[in-house]
């Protein structure tokens, strides 16, 4: 299956009439590419059952926040956002959850967002998370790499030495689970 014919014009003209910049929109656009590719190889070779239009779409929303504002709080209104669109509450917990890759309670305090569970439970919310930063370290041209494969055999070096990608420690350690998790079940 072709993963670009799992994203459907109306939600990329849904991202357009909320406000969103072009350069944000090719962003989640290669993001819910990069999501569908890492879930397809999944599902080729473990076997995992996934949501795959949650996966596509869950991507291609992750950052609708960006229409109002790059700050922090982006996921919070971008979920807000999605509801009075009508998504799927799967869709906008990815939104509200994206940021850091799953915040703790304390982070939470720390980054002045509302105390509450930003845990990626479900394998889907993870890929499309794990995308997202692929996706950054293969277009932002800060790190000299020669295709998306290298990307992710150099995740891990890449995350510990530009801290743009790694954060901090505890976002750096959730990033490099997601990875290894990932990578494991796309080797089967």
């Amino acid at each position: 299956m072709n993963r670009i014919t799992m994203l459907q014009e109306e939600d990329i003209n849904l991202l357009k009439k909320s406000g969103m910049s072009e350069e944000d929109i090719t962003h989640s656009v290669q993001v819910a590419e990069k999501a569908l590719e890492i879930a397809e190889r999944i599902r080729k070779t473990s076997g995992t059952g996934l949501d795959m239009e949650l996966v596509g779409r869950g991507a291609l929303f992750h950052d609708l926040g960006k229409a109002k504002t790059h700050a922090m709080e982006h996921g919070m209104i971008g979920a807000r956002m999605g509801r009075d669109l009508g998504l799927p509450e799967a869709v906008t917990a990815i939104m509200e959850k994206h940021i850091r890759g799953g915040l703790t309670a304390d982070e939470a305090v720390e980054l002045g967002l509302p105390v509450k569970d930003y845990t990626l439970g479900r394998l889907e919310e993870r890929i499309i998370i794990y995308a997202d930063r692929l996706v950054d370290i293969i277009h932002d041209g800060i790190v000299a790499i020669s295709s998306e494969l290298e990307a992710e055999e150099r995740f891990e070096e890449i995350l510990r030495n530009f801290p743009k990608y790694g954060k901090n420690e505890p976002t750096m350690a959730r990033y490099l689970g997601y990875h290894q998790e990932i990578q494991s079940l796309m080797a089967g």
